[in-house]
């Protein structure tokens, strides 16, 4: 006899300049065992009042929460501002750290050429490239979906996002902290978050299942689908009691 089970409330957070888009596969394969949000990332330019504003957009009072660069870095402010509503945390491709001050640096002469190249340009020259794993081509596929994600964003929201992103706290103080079932994933590839960066977080986080994808880069939801779902399901079955 068929058993049927209640679907999990599960939020999911992209990336800077990204959209539901990033986690279709995902979506795809976990409807059926997850009721999944996508929130919006264009409230604020302060990472803190951006992630209460992720919260006030999450329909339930405890959820699981994924997020992906930008996103991991945001699921991390939920956790420590509301722990009481976060069942399960999953970190991909992303970063525990505040921004380094030569990246702080650079964060305005970001949005300065996204304004002069338009976001569509922008995305497909200066970020997709970015994307695939050291020494792999840019899939032509993924590439028009950023500049899609980038065009529909704009360029309000990236100014928003690189200021949020050059003024965050450092999370990295607060990883001791976290009791909750943890997944920690990357691509062995990813040139902006590297694996050592997960190394610290998996170290860091009790109880953490650190998974590293080879051949794999940033967008791990993309260019590793199948690997990601079946992470991410596994991660959803784990118990989250104690």
């Amino acid at each position: 006899m068929h058993n049927v089970t209640r679907r999990q409330p599960l939020l999911l957070i992209p990336g800077t300049l990204c959209d539901e888009r990033l986690w279709a596969p995902q979506v795809e394969a976990l409807e059926g065992r997850a009721d999944i949000r996508v929130p919006r990332l264009d409230a604020s330019d302060d990472l803190e009042a951006l992630a209460r504003d992720i919260l006030d957009q999450a329909p339930w009072p405890r959820f699981s929460v994924a997020g992906l660069s930008m996103g991991g870095i945001l699921a991390l402010a939920l956790m420590r501002l509301a722990p009481e509503r976060i069942e399960r945390l999953a970190l991909l491709d992303t970063n525990p750290f505040a921004e380094a001050p030569e990246r702080q640096a650079l964060r305005v002469e970001d949005i300065a050429q996204a304004e002069a190249l338009g976001m569509a340009r922008y995305a497909g020259e200066v970020l997709a490239p970015l994307y695939p794993a050291e020494g792999a081509a840019v899939n032509p596929e993924h590439s028009a979906l950023v500049m899609a994600m980038a065009e529909r964003g704009g360029l309000e929201t990236f100014r928003r996002q690189a200021i949020a992103l050059r003024d965050r706290p450092d999370g990295s103080t607060a990883l001791a902290s976290i009791s909750v079932p943890t997944l920690v994933l990357c691509g062995d590839g990813d040139r902006l978050c590297p694996v050592s960066r997960h190394t610290y977080l998996a170290d860091h986080i009790l109880g953490a299942e650190l998974v590293i994808l080879e051949g794999v880069g940033h967008l791990s939801t993309l260019q590793a689908p199948e690997a990601v779902t079946q992470a991410l399901a596994h991660w959803l079955e784990r118990s989250s009691t104690p």
